[in-house]
């Protein structure tokens, strides 16, 4: 029978000898030193490594026709950087490499090397006649978003016709007086460079070389196998007075704990330190474990299940992966690329009754929005299946925009949006996995559900991201179908 534990039971835990206590005499009792231990910086959300490159380039000719015979280029530069000025947070992680006007082809040349190793183009249109320096720009085989405010010039009415040609396969517009689409044009490049310089920790014994080798190929991904002892040798480095106050942390902001014993979330709350040092020792920006299938042999081969630990990373900006599940892992690199906002791993299924498509996982990531946002109300409870360890439940937010995507493979992205309509995680709701959603579906549910295909994981994400993940996919020569039109 399910017991809910008030939280000031697990408040009155002393931080040093109740903590040893609750692990056990005997349970992974090595030597544990006591070592000063900081976490690395991220540079931004799913990324530890270098900041985002691009070249931002103002195309303008001087005395032009359009927008006007007088306008000022210098002033007009002015103007976009102080736009730029707005969002400085925003693009903290983005070094602008280049940052300059050209005004003929010539010059475009003269910045090659400059360009070469950019994960982007920014190029801004300034005035009419600037069509040959786009080419120029093109040439250099870069992703390039144009951004073109109205009255920019007439080029716009080629745009559409250079984007189906080659030399335009790596391009694509922005038309339009909303300034703040400047910060936005610059996510597809963030997303590319966060793929290049991710690595992903794989707590497995099968075999995934054949994958591992295909997204650094294409994507620059690295994918590592980490050992179980090596595991567990982390567990025993982390201090129990740091896994102490950690679980007072998850306590303290939970709305109830159901089921869990104070001793499985200490063992939960410690091995989320160990995987948050395991990330940071390899410099990593996400852990998988294979939980139901080599860590499993009657329990977890782990000192306690990894859902706590995987709702920890997300929760700072790194990435906790259910089941050894790399399609995931990637989707949910490339979402907080797209977003600063981590994925949300689900089971689905499908109620065409209330024309609803139901998301469940048992490991829900209370900060949906972002590591920098505020946590959304979770409870703590058992993994519903295995009526066992530890899962913050979270109640997400209703009425909230989603996308469901899933990257299969190396040139094919499945997604569709919709709506949550419903937060299934009351204690009534009793079926399937803890954290629920029902989504309703923009387009049709019934093709969302005969289209479905790939397996049965998908991950999903905060926003209507469609936008980003076709210029993405543009740029990167992935084919993207929404299953639910």
């Amino acid at each position: 029978m399910n017991k809910i534990f008030d939280r000031r039971e697990f408040l009155k835990i002393s931080a040093a000898g109740s903590a040893l206590c609750l692990a056990g005499p005997g349970l992974y009792s090595r030597k544990r030193p006591r070592q000063e231990y900081k976490a690395t910086k991220l540079v931004s959300p799913g990324c530890r490594g270098t900041k985002v490159k691009v070249a931002k380039i103002y195309m303008g000719l001087p005395d032009p026709h359009w927008p006007k015979p007088t306008l000022d280029l210098e002033k007009e530069i002015q103007f976009y950087e102080s736009q730029f000025a707005k969002y400085k947070d925003d693009l903290s992680d983005v070094d602008f490499v280049v940052n300059r006007l050209v005004s003929s082809p010539e010059q475009v040349e003269k910045l090659k090397d400059n360009l070469k190793d950019v994960d982007g183009i920014l190029a801004i249109h300034l005035t009419i006649w600037i069509g040959r320096i786009l080419d120029a720009l093109l040439e250099q085989g870069k992703p390039t978003v144009v951004f073109a405010a109205p009255y920019s010039g007439h080029e716009w009415v080629g745009y559409g016709d250079l984007l189906r040609q080659e030399k335009g396969s790596q391009m694509e517009c922005l038309l339009t007086s909303d300034y703040s689409r400047l910060e936005w044009a610059i996510r597809p490049f963030r997303a590319i460079h966060h793929l290049r310089e991710a690595k992903i920790l794989n707590l497995t014994t099968r075999d995934f070389s054949e994958y591992a080798e295909m997204v650094k190929l294409k994507f620059g991904s690295e994918i590592k196998r980490i050992e179980l002892d090596r595991v567990l040798k982390t567990y025993d480095e982390v201090s129990d007075v740091e896994a102490q106050a950690e679980t007072i942390r998850w306590a303290k902001g939970a709305d109830k704990i159901v089921e869990p014993s104070k001793a499985d979330l200490f063992k939960s709350c410690k091995l989320a330190l160990a995987f948050e040092r395991l990330v940071d020792e390899e410099e990593a920006s996400v852990l998988t474990v294979d939980c139901y299938g080599t860590m499993w042999d009657k329990t977890i081969k782990l000192p306690a299940y990894p859902c706590v630990g995987f709702g920890h990373l997300n929760n700072i900006g790194l990435g906790g992966i259910c089941e050894s599940d790399l399609r995931s892992a990637m989707t949910h690199i490339l979402f907080q690329g797209l977003t600063g906002k981590p994925g949300f791993i689900s089971d689905p299924t499908v109620d065409e009754g209330k024309e609803h498509i139901i998301l469940a996982h048992c490991l829900g990531t209370p900060k949906m929005d972002g590591p920098k946002k505020p946590a959304h109300s979770y409870k703590l409870r058992t993994i519903m299946e295995r009526q066992e360890g530890v899962v913050p439940q979270v109640k997400m937010r209703e009425g909230q925009r989603v996308t469901q995507a899933l990257l299969m493979g190396k040139d094919l992205i499945h997604y569709f949006t919709g709506e949550i309509a419903e937060t299934l995680v009351e204690l009534e709701h009793d079926r399937g996995c803890r954290t629920k959603i029902a989504v309703k579906v923009d387009g049709d549910l019934a093709k969302l559900w005969r289209n479905w295909s790939h397996g049965l994981h998908r991950q999903t994400v905060y926003g209507d991201i469609t936008k980003e993940l076709q210029y993405f996919c543009k740029f990167k020569g992935i084919h993207l179908i929404n299953e639910a039109i």
